[in-house]
């Protein structure tokens, strides 16, 4: 197998999920006691949430690709980032190392593709949902991207930031969640993404009336086969 490197603690709280969704997908591949060779770097999240909201994007750049370079160093022979919002700076990321860079956007795009869907609903941090770098990635696989309104994705980014990064799943937030769901749903989406790799914490398939693509589990998916070769 190939060792992949992750680049995680945004927050540490889904990069937990990446370690065992990887190490699932292995095991129910390959069978007996195998499990992911992987490298991770894990940040303390409240920089990055700083440099977020400053707009200190080019220092987030800088850091993510040197420590992208330094696990390629140390073996690395594909980099994932595990969040969506910093998918931002994937660019940078890309251009700072020589292996492969697995796109969460990308690995997602192709999923919903695959099922056939084409009018997608959104859902992910207020960068994610508001800025260009994601929602045209999905748009280059061709996809018709439907967000909510301001006043939703402010509670959808809210929830994301002061509940789920911090462990907290809370019953009101769900059926916010669910409410922006079938509003997306109502308005013509033919499924949903749950792009911030955080939302899988706090709803799933049961939570609306189309299907879902947890952004979290496809990604580590993708990276787990890269492993596997």
């Amino acid at each position: 197998m190939q060792t992949v490197g992750l680049i995680g603690g945004m927050s540490w709280e889904s990069t937990a999920l990446y370690y065992k969704l990887i190490n699932e997908r292995v095991r129910d591949r390959m069978g007996k006691l195998h499990s992911a060779p992987l490298l991770m770097y894990s940040y303390d999240f409240q920089g990055i949430k700083e440099m977020q909201y400053a707009g200190r994007w080019s220092e987030a750049a800088a850091s993510l690709a040197e420590v992208a370079r330094r696990l390629e160093s140390a073996g690395a022979r594909a980099i994932a980032l595990c969040t969506n919002t910093m998918h931002k700076l994937a660019p940078e990321i890309m251009s700072s190392v020589t292996v492969p860079f697995i796109h969460i956007g990308d690995a997602t795009a192709q999923r919903i593709r695959a099922k056939g869907y084409r009018r997608v609903g959104l859902l992910g941090t207020k960068f994610t949902m508001e800025e260009h770098f994601y929602i045209d990635r999905l748009r280059a696989h061709d996809l018709d991207v439907l967000i909510p309104p301001a006043d939703e994705r402010a509670d959808v980014n809210r929830i994301i930031y002061d509940e789920l990064c911090l462990g907290i799943v809370a019953a009101p937030s769900r059926r916010r969640y669910q409410d922006v769901m079938a509003a997306l749903v109502a308005a013509g989406a033919e499924c949903i993404i749950l792009g911030c790799t955080e939302i899988t914490m706090l709803v799933g398939p049961d939570d609306t009336s189309v299907e879902t693509f947890d952004t979290t589990a496809i990604h580590a998916e993708t990276a787990a086969d890269f492993a596997i070769g």
